[in-house]
């Protein structure tokens, strides 16, 4: 995370992977959403692309043409050297202000979660703050794989009393999220903030929310993907310290 930006309210990172053309819209309305609530902010779009897909990955080049149109909007267009939690990384390094949240940038998660979770770090002078979706359109077999990863989490580490651990948007005072330690390069980065934050007595906010049916593509997440999930989490308890 960058030291700057002391008089920025909040730091959105996007995280755009194989968006496509679809990131000009996300983005807009991102905009629009903060701009009507007079916030200032800055825009972090991670458009981080695989080496064979280069020419073919037309995600990058959009970030950066997007960037290129506004100061308060960074491009970051690197090589992968990691999944999921190594792009969430490559963007929070990026980010200044007093907050700091990430979301995806497909349009599962509502843009205007990000006010909302924004709102309940302020109101209840939160340290972290994030959505559970009360109710999803990603299909059945997501729903209870969803149930039981969140708890198998609970059970294997019983002070985490967030319901709902790979919910977005997530957003974090600056300070908070100093305070966490992350290494996961993969989907179980979700998982590391929200034990961290539990077992660092965070005070947290929680927003119910609707997950969207995913559209232009098919979900990143497949039963490999929930496999390696598990695998993660039985593994980080093995290991936990704190």
């Amino acid at each position: 995370m960058t030291e700057g930006g002391k008089d920025v309210d909040l730091t959105l990172v996007i995280l755009c992977y194989k968006g496509g053309e679809r990131v000009r819209e996300f983005v807009q309305q991102a905009k629009q959403c903060l701009d009507s609530r007079n916030l200032t902010y800055r825009l972090v779009l991670v458009g981080n692309y695989n080496a064979d897909e280069k020419e073919s990955d037309a995600t990058p080049g959009i970030v950066r043409d997007i960037a290129s149109r506004e100061e308060r909007i960074i491009a970051v267009t690197l090589e992968k050297k990691g999944m999921f939690g190594w792009d969430v990384k490559t963007g929070l390094k990026e980010a200044e202000g007093r907050t700091i949240a990430f979301i995806d940038g497909d349009g599962q998660n509502p843009i205007q979660d990000v006010v909302r979770v924004y709102d309940a770090l302020m109101e209840d002078a939160s340290d972290m703050a994030l959505t559970y979706r009360v109710k999803r359109h990603d299909g059945l077999e997501r729903i209870l794989i969803s149930r039981i990863y969140n708890t198998l989490l609970r059970v294997l580490f019983p002070r985490v009393t967030i319901y709902d651990a790979n919910a977005k948007p997530k957003i974090f005072t600056r300070n908070a999220l100093s305070l966490l330690t992350l290494e996961a390069d993969d989907w179980f980065i979700d998982a590391e903030m929200v034990i961290q934050a539990c077992y660092k007595n965070f005070r947290v906010a929680q927003v119910p929310s609707v997950f969207l049916k995913q559209k232009g593509r098919s979900s990143f997440v497949n039963v490999r993907a929930i496999v390696a999930f598990l695998f993660a989490l039985i593994m980080y308890r093995v290991g936990f310290r704190i």
